[in-house]
């Protein structure tokens, strides 16, 4: 205590950091950069003459990013107990070669120095991006996917790994919702997020089991700078499913204290595709409040998070009319009868998700802090989740709901990060989360369960003058315990003094430890051209589902059997990447070896009397059960910008990414594992013009083609997957930022996906495994068809900062 009071002290020694932006060539100054200290949430922008300031500052040092549109970031570490004044002049360039990142650090760090690939997501490439939720908006990102149920369900797929084996982290805490079920999507709103990471390769060291894959960490915006308060409105309409999007947002900055608020909601009715027409059961509502309020003070800063989110999915089932192939739906002949009868046309294009349906709620509270202790730091994080899922499914009761699921979670971390010494900067950090679930209905797939995990980890990053060193040591203990469930003839919970009960779920204890780490190096050969070389070994405990599931899952269309003896997945990853930035090109090679001991897979159960093993009499689904076995995954991206000069407004952007996911020592129907995405190939043509006459500024048309081949490297035993073909994507955009002198009036992003509107069918699709159309004979349903998206943004400025 006396050590933390005594770096507090030293912290209240207020400093500044001031000076001029210039251009480097011309010695102009240059207006609207941006001065970042990322550690501290801080952030200015340079007035018209380039000056900038900063005040309320440690006396320690601190790392500063300075960026501007056009320009090459400057990233520096600059100590205040020194000096104060820092000018900063600009080099031109083409595309922006460096940036600071957090992912799979206790500390910022410049992108090109982590040895682990990492892709940044701006948040303009989002507001250009047509999409209905934050993964869609993410998936055409080099090595990233996504696992799909309609169009409103979307999981995150890195390099061939999905689930569980993916962490999403938004504003500092994992998001933990029910991630383990194909039918659950992300609750984030996606016009919330301003800036994404995404790291590809195992981050367990940071964030112990379950980030065996990589990272999505989101991030909100943080802060303005000193003085300002601003807002946006925000209106989206996409023409194929009739999508409404619309947000509002408040932020300001007063003498440090900071907020920002936002109300963003979205609905749709069925999407439609060539083939299927419109797909029922594939609408969806969607509402989110989000805010942030804190403190940016010279000891650090204090921010508390809170949102909740509500999205109601529709259910795609599938069922069709035999005579005409068209989707039918259940509707109530009376109190006591159900029928079928085929959705009409005002149904298939209604807002109202209907019956079958979910109803998920994720309410969260984030404390997220960080104090100045000398010239180190401590953050501290401490967050709760609830998240409640319910399923409609009889129409006979609409508003009963069959399945309820709550799930509590308690996420925790402290991290200290010790002063910098000799170029060695080095962490320590304890983090975990505590876990207890309910079931509160009348249908059961996982049983309640409580869970508690904590690991401990150290980190280390030794910078030389063109090589720099990092990595670390973790070792974490998880425990899951299951509770039994019973039920009696009529499917209620009951005892065991029940002579007729059913064992439903037998409880059991599971605990699971493992050591993991990393050790990467990064150097640059010159200003141009780089590499990376990373070994990191990642860990993964088993969720609920495989553990201890027994029943059927609606939107994945099958019955899942848990198994309460696996083992802990484990894994070792080599990641070797080479990088060129030039005047006319720049171009980066991802390669990376994934070998996983215990890999967890559904296997489909084959039964004794031939075909497949089905559940329920009514509608036999298939059954899975999980199992394991050894695995390796190897592949990478390749991504390159071409933008000749003097052509500078021209970027001709392709990238290739692809996974070769196989099982060691089995036979040939069960080589390649399941849900691995096929190889694909982008390519984009953009034009981008600053000027574009009196009104216009930010200008951009594009072209692009995505085209995925075909996969037959798949999971064929007891026809778990299919083949599916390869398809071609062609799709346009444009947009522009209006202005009245230097006001900006809206921003227009018009966006078309699928342009020929191509009858396709995603291998990641779980529709593609919905029931055979009997008039076309075409198995499964279809992806969205031709898609235009129009988007406006209009800011709000109330008032403008002391710059």
């Amino acid at each position: 205590m006396p050590v933390f009071l005594s770096g507090l002290a030293a912290a209240s020694d207020k400093g500044s950091l001031s000076g001029k932006i210039t251009d480097k060539t011309t010695g102009q100054a240059l207006q609207g950069a941006y001065i970042a200290l990322p550690d501290l949430k801080r952030i200015t922008t340079s007035a018209a003459d380039g000056s900038y300031r900063i005040d309320e500052l440690p006396l320690t040092s601190v790392l500063v990013q300075v960026s501007f549109k056009g320009y090459k970031t400057i990233i520096e570490t600059i100590d205040l107990t020194t000096g104060q004044t820092r000018d900063f002049a600009l080099e031109a360039s083409i595309t922006e070669i460096n940036e600071i990142v957090v992912t799979g650090h206790s500390f910022s760090t410049e992108k090109n120095k982590t040895p682990t690939p990492i892709s940044i997501v701006p948040q303009l490439t989002l507001l250009q991006t047509p999409s209905s939720n934050i993964i869609d908006a993410l998936a055409s990102q080099p090595g990233l996917s996504q696992v799909t149920t309609g169009s409103s369900i979307s999981k995150p797929v890195i390099r061939g790994l999905g689930y569980n084996r993916v962490v999403v982290v938004v504003d500092g805490i994992r998001q933990e919702g029910q991630q383990w079920g194909d039918e659950h999507g992300i609750e984030v709103d996606e016009f919330s997020v301003h800036k994404v990471e995404i790291l590809k390769g195992p981050a367990s060291l940071m964030y112990g089991s379950d980030a065996m894959a990589g990272v999505i960490n989101m991030f909100s915006l943080s802060s303005l700078p000193e003085g300002g308060i601003k807002g946006n409105l925000l209106g989206n309409y996409q023409l194929n499913n009739g999508q409404i999007g619309y947000s509002a947002s408040l932020a300001g900055n007063l003498n440090g204290f900071i907020w920002d608020l936002r109300y963003s909601a979205k609905q749709a009715h069925s999407y439609r595709n060539r083939y299927d027409g419109y797909v029922y059961g594939s609408a969806f509502r969607e509402n989110a409040i989000s805010g942030i309020i804190g403190l940016n003070k010279v000891w650090g800063y204090t921010h508390l998070h809170l949102s909740t989110y509500h999205l109601v999915p529709g259910i795609v089932e599938g069922e069709r009319d035999s005579a005409t192939g068209r989707f039918t739906r259940e509707f109530a002949l009376n109190d006591s009868t159900a029928s079928d009868t085929i959705a009409s046309d005002e149904e298939l294009r209604s807002y109202d998700p209907g019956i079958p349906r979910q109803d998920i709620r994720h309410h969260k509270l984030v404390l997220n802090n960080s104090f100045v202790m000398g010239n180190g730091s401590l953050k501290v994080i401490l967050g709760f989740q609830q998240n409640h899922r319910q399923e409609y499914a009889n129409v006979l009761a609409p508003d009963e709901y069959e399945l309820y699921f709550l799930l509590n979670t308690v996420n925790y971390g402290a991290y200290y990060v010790l002063p910098v010494s000799g170029q060695w900067s080095f962490s320590l950090g304890v983090s975990g989360m505590s876990q207890t679930s309910q079931n509160r209905g009348e249908e059961f797939l996982v049983p309640e369960y409580g869970l508690f995990d904590i690991g401990g980890f150290a980190t280390f990053r030794k910078s030389y003058d063109k090589l720099d060193i990092s990595g670390g040591l973790r070792f974490d203990t998880r425990t899951i315990e299951g509770k039994e469930l019973l039920l009696d003839t009529l499917g209620r919970p009951t005892t065991e003094s029940d002579p007729f009960h059913v064992d439903r779920f037998s409880a059991f204890s599971s605990s699971f430890s493992s050591t993991s780490g990393s050790l990467g190096l990064s150097y640059a050969f010159s200003d141009k051209f780089f590499a990376k070389l990373n070994l990191a070994r990642g860990f993964r405990a088993p969720n609920i589902a495989e553990l201890g599931s027994n029943g059927e899952h609606e939107g994945t269309l099958r019955y899942e059997i848990g198994n309460p003896f696996l083992k802990a997945e484990t894994s070792l990853q080599t990641d070797l990447a080479f990088g060129l930035n030039t005047e006319h090109v720049s171009a980066e090679l991802d390669l990376f070896y994934n070998g996983i001991d215990h890999f967890i897979y559904a296997e489909k159960l084959y039964s004794v009397l031939g075909g497949d093993s089905v559940m329920n009499a009514g509608e036999p689904v298939p059954v899975f059960k999980y199992t394991q076995g050894d695995a390796a995954l190897q592949g990478g991206e390749v991504m390159i910008d071409i933008h000749p000069h003097p052509l500078d407004w021209l970027h001709f952007e392709s990238a290739f990414s692809w996974v070769l996911a196989t099982q060691k020592n089995v036979p040939d129907s069960m080589k390649y594992l399941p849900l691995i995405p096929a190889p694909r190939f982008s390519s984009e043509l953009r034009g981008d013009f600053e000027k574009a006459g009196k009104f216009m500024a930010n200008a951009y048309v594009r072209i692009g083609v995505e085209s995925y081949l075909a996969q037959d490297r798949f999971y064929k035993a007891f026809g778990t997957e299919t083949r599916t073909p390869g398809y071609t994507l062609l799709s346009a955009g444009l947009g522009a930022d209006f202005v009245s002198g230097r006001l900006a009036i809206c921003s227009v992003y018009i966006s078309i996906n699928n342009l020929t509107d191509v009858a396709y069918q995603s291998h990641l699709s779980r529709l593609k495994y919905a029931a055979e159309n009997p008039v076309t004979g075409r198995t499964g349903i279809y992806n969205m068809g031709r898609n235009i998206s129009f988007k406006l943004v209009v800011p709000v400025n109330i008032r403008e900062t002391g710059n």
